[in-house]
């Protein structure tokens, strides 16, 4: 979250007007971070209680599920107003910095009060909803409207928390502009009539894309290309975006994200993380380039553990940039090291992406783990031979460590190694399903960091409010995301894209070959959630149609848009990386070059192999 200070240039006006107004919205969004942390606490009470009462005795909680859902919409709709500014806001401003600072101002204006449009969206369409809906929870016995009426409060804090920032940070007047212009384009979508169009998804593409290039965050940007595609034809209206919105949340599966972010967490502040680059160091330190190597290897072991790849750039641009840099490694290069490791965190289980796409295809999670165990391993090697390549004169970083040495980093590295052991081997044999696989792994994490005493109160509750924060901004995008996909459905996109990846005809390697093109493409300007989101459902019919294995496909579709966290323009990864690391994020595009060539090439041989595959078994 970004610290709230009073710029230079804010008129003195009443002189305590943006003093105070600063203090009630750090309090505010203090206390949203707080609550989301406590919301995630007691999900995880809830999950494990009820897993414990099955297993120990025989029995359960016949709500737990319902309240589990409920509660995980109510945290998304608390953190949603964090999830609009700072790193959470999922604003891709490369294009607008090429600009004057005089257009780039105005970009800002405009991405804001699309964001403000987003925020009224949620608050009129959720009380619209609240008074029209009926009917109670079956299983909880509370009044359904509960939930919209969440949704619509973080929808009016979302334009509360924008409006307050622009007043304290630049002054009245552009406080005033975004709500106005936010407000303009809200009133827009209800009383402007343009032409009816065939396709009304194509006007809410056109939005989305001007929100992207303006820098506005990109869920939000999703929400207001569904609202003003409306005057164009669109047959979904507020209301009725805003439940598509609710229940694209509503799903037991989706809260297998955040515990996943805080099991990573927890081993990260409680420093496991640190014994898995030692152990890395002892297996290959000593190779040329062996500090690289150490990076690599480290990040496929942390991948087990984490999951989410923005967390693994993070963590390995604080821990291992300087000491590659300190080894003589140039800042860019050691940044585009880190960043090409970190997309293996979401191929290599537990992988928040396959996640992600089990939610939109229904596609079995643990078949899809096991595929990204095999991918993992590919795009691993790929990545490994071509550090080797590219590590001319770096020096390896040690002697070749001793058996004894090795085991000994290896005991020491167990309790990490272990969590992803407990989560695949319980997801893959049925043991517990996957969001309680996920509650287990953080269990896990507790009792060996709370044993090791690795972890104190303050981390402890700063990994909660991280995790917690992130889970909410990543459950605003696929509910941003399902509103998005109803329409293209409406429109029968998926018949037009059907066309596309069958032009070459229906065979599995025409399929194969087309269906990766659209994903190379799409991947340069949707963010690799959404793409997933959008895509996945459009794409699989065609696959199973052509004979194609529907979970190899799954595994080639994430492992592609993944790749897409390394390319310009939007590439998070490689901007997470430079961002902690303080390199330019241009001179770790370049620098990132052999590794994408590598990962194409390990993405083309994974292709092949899918699709031989499918000869195989239909021969």
């Amino acid at each position: 979250m970004t610290p709230i200070t009073k710029s230079a240039t804010a008129p003195a006006g009443p002189l305590d007007l943006v003093g105070r107004v600063a203090s009630v919205l750090g309090f505010l969004e203090a206390g949203l971070s707080w609550i989301s942390a406590l919301i995630l606490a007691l999900l995880l009470v809830i999950v494990l209680t009820a897993v414990g009462l099955r297993y120990l005795f025989g029995s359960g909680l016949i709500w737990s599920e319902e309240l589990a859902i409920w509660l995980n919409v109510v945290l998304v709709a608390v953190g949603s107003p964090l999830a609009v500014t700072g790193a959470l806001a999922m604003r891709f401003d490369v294009i607008v910095r090429l600009f004057p600072a005089a257009i780039q101002k105005i970009a800002s204006i405009l991405a804001d009060s699309i964001a403000i449009d987003a925020g009224l969206i949620l608050a009129f369409g959720g009380v619209d909803v609240v008074a029209a809906i009926g009917g109670t929870s079956t299983v909880l016995g509370l009044p359904e409207w509960l939930r919209y009426a969440v949704v619509a409060i973080g929808g009016g804090l979302t334009v509360l928390v924008l409006v307050g920032r622009a007043l304290v940070q630049s002054g009245l007047p552009r406080a005033g502009s975004i709500l106005a212009i936010g407000a303009g384009f809200y009133l827009a979508a209800h009383h402007l009539h343009g032409p009816l169009l065939e396709t009304p998804s194509l006007a809410a593409g056109l939005v989305a894309a001007v929100g992207l290039l303006l820098a506005a965050p990109l869920p939000h940007t999703l929400i207001v290309g569904v609202s003003l595609a409306a005057p164009f034809g669109a047959l979904l209206p507020e209301p009725a975006l805003v439940q598509n919105t609710v229940v694209g949340v509503s799903k037991f599966l989706l809260l297998a994200i955040p515990f996943f972010l805080l099991a990573g967490g927890l081993l990260t502040t409680g420093g496991l993380a640190e014994r898995l680059v030692h152990l890395a160091a002892t297996l290959v330190g000593h190779r040329r380039g062996g500090l690289a190597q150490t990076t690599l290897v480290s990040s496929v072991m942390f991948s087990g553990a984490s999951g989410s790849s923005v967390a693994n750039a993070a963590f390995g641009a604080k821990v291992m940039v300087p000491a590659l840099v300190a080894h003589g490694y140039a800042k860019p290069r050691a940044a585009a090291i880190v960043a090409a490791s970190a997309m293996l965190d979401n191929i290599i289980p537990p992988s928040i992406a396959f996640l992600i796409l089990a939610s939109a295809t229904n596609l079995s999670v643990g078949s899809l783990l096991v595929g990204g165990f095999v991918a993992g391993g590919v795009l691993a090697v790929a990545l490994g031979i071509a550090i080797h390549l590219t590590s001319r004169g770096e020096q390896p970083v040690r002697s070749k460590a001793s058996p004894s040495e090795r085991g000994r980093a290896f005991l020491a590295s167990l309790p990490a190694l272990g969590l992803g052991v407990v989560v695949v081997v319980g997801i893959r044999f049925g043991v517990v399903t996957t969001t309680e696989a996920s509650a287990l792994a953080v269990a896990y994490a507790l009792v060996v960091c709370l044993a090791l005493r690795s972890l104190d109160r303050r981390s402890l509750t700063d990994a909660f409010r991280q995790a917690a924060g992130e889970a909410a901004a990543i459950g605003l995008l696929i509910g941003a995301s399902a509103p998005f996909a109803f329409l293209l459905a409406v429109d029968r996109v998926s018949e037009t894209v059907s066309l596309l990846v069958t032009a070459l005809g229906g065979g599995a390697l025409a399929v194969m070959l087309l269906s990766n093109i659209v994903l190379l493409v799409a991947g340069l300007v949707l963010d690799i959630g959404a793409a997933i989101l959008l895509l996945g459902p459009l794409l699989l019919p065609s696959a199973i149609a052509a004979g194609i294995d529907p979970i190899h496909f799954g595994v080639i579709l994430v492992v592609n848009l993944m790749i897409h966290g390394l390319t310009p323009p939007l590439g998070i990864l490689v901007y997470v990386a430079s961002g902690v690391s303080g390199a330019r994020p241009a001179q770790v595009f370049r620098e990132v070059l052999p590794f994408l060539l590598a990962l194409l090439i390990a993405l083309a041989i994974l292709a092949i192999g899918s699709v031989s595959i499918t000869r195989l078994t239909t021969a």
